[in-house]
């Protein structure tokens, strides 16, 4: 996600789309900072230096806004997964860079990265739903590179790609959660290796 301007003076003009990618930056300081439950839209209104009625003008409730930075979010993550897939046809590569986008998210946006995965608003339906939805697209991605080259039938290629995206998931946020111990393209490299060595042993069957 792009940043928006630092926070600027009560009374500035902004257009509809600079003022929402301000209010959500802000959100995501906020939520991040408090939780869910625990951030007020008084506090997300003062972190953004807009008045409340600015903020509703754009976001109805707490709910909808929260639901709109999980969906900023989540769609970043798929496409950079989408991207790492389709930037290249050597699967080694593919694989390498699929890792590697869960650790550059991770590396670049902490604090959505947390919003997305460890948000204490999981259980509510539709949060929910954004969530699982981006899981299951990146899945998507991931399987239908390793139906096309491999030749496996749907469900075992899915049952590949749901075991590089969950390794990659966990990794990355294993990887944050430890202050980063190892270096960001060591622990990448690593992982990546790991997973590769299973993949390997599927034949590729296009050119």
């Amino acid at each position: 996600m792009t940043e928006a301007p630092a926070p600027v003076s009560r009374g500035t003009r902004l257009s509809r789309d600079a003022r929402r990618a301000q209010l959500l930056v802000a959100a995501r300081d906020v939520f991040a900072a408090h939780g869910y439950h625990a951030a007020a839209m008084d506090d997300i209104a003062e972190r953004a230096g807009v008045s409340k009625p600015v903020l509703y003008q754009h976001f109805p409730g707490k709910l909808e806004l929260y639901r709109a930075l999980l969906t900023t979010y989540a769609d970043e993550l798929v496409e950079r997964v989408t991207a790492a897939i389709e930037g290249t046809t050597d699967n080694e590569q593919r694989v390498h860079a699929a890792v590697a986008a869960y650790f550059d998210f991770v590396a670049g946006e902490g604090q959505a990265y947390r919003l997305v995965f460890e948000s204490d608003l999981r259980g509510e339906p539709e949060a929910a739903a954004v969530v699982d939805g981006a899981l299951t697209r990146c899945i998507d991605t991931v399987a239908a590179a390793v139906t096309a080259d491999a030749g496996l039938d749907t469900a075992r290629a899915r049952m590949l790609a749901v075991g590089l995206v969950g390794l990659s998931q966990v990794a990355a946020q294993y990887w944050l959660d430890s202050d980063q111990a190892v270096p960001r393209d060591e622990a990448v490299s690593l992982m990546s290796g790991f997973a590769w060595r299973g993949l390997a042993g599927f034949p590729l069957i296009h050119d």
